[in-house]
């Protein structure tokens, strides 16, 4: 009987495979994988997060405007294999892109998020969407407060610098190379 507690617990104790898959895919440690994943489950117990609850844990960020659009853009963007759920490693390994990825593993997940409809293309109709996402989520407390021509200014300027041969869409080259000169 007492072999077979040690035996338990030695299998308890035993790191998941899963746990070794995603130290491989992240650049996080094994003791903030774990953290991080205590803080997702607390949040969200079933291991699965939908959009709705991915909404209204971002939205508590940013209190002063409507977080809902851009959240939705946000959850696309974690969710690589866009079944409609997040689980623990899409968030993880989107984090780690983010936070610790290299320039060009960040600049990718950026043209991701603006890369509505996924097909490598952006469009000034998608970055306008983004954009328009981003000044609703900040809210009117903005000093000074923006026109209302800015999100569609800030577009053409983007697309100006961004798509070299005037063929109406950013490439993820185009993207790349201008964002690294």
């Amino acid at each position: 009987d007492a072999g077979d507690t040690d035996l338990e617990l030695s299998a308890a104790r035993h790191q998941p495979e899963e746990l070794e898959k995603l130290l491989a895919r992240t650049k996080f440690t094994k003791a903030e994988l774990q953290a991080l994943y205590r803080g997702f489950k607390s949040e969200c117990p079933s291991g699965l997060v939908d959009e709705e609850t991915f909404t209204g844990i971002y939205s508590r960020f940013f209190p002063q405007g409507d977080a809902s659009a851009y959240a939705h853009f946000l959850f696309d963007a974690f969710d690589a294999d866009r079944d409609g759920a997040l689980c623990f490693q899409d968030f993880a390994v989107g984090l780690s892109a983010l936070l610790r990825g290299t320039v060009r593993q960040r600049l990718e997940w950026a043209f991701n998020l603006y890369d509505l409809n996924k097909d490598g293309c952006v469009t000034k109709e998608e970055m306008l969407q983004v954009i328009k996402s981003i000044y609703a989520m900040l809210g009117r407390s903005t000093r000074p407060p923006p026109r209302d021509s800015a999100p569609a200014e800030h577009v053409e300027i983007f697309f100006q610098k961004m798509d070299r041969d005037g063929d109406g869409v950013v490439t993820l080259d185009e993207f790349l190379d201008t964002c690294q000169q």
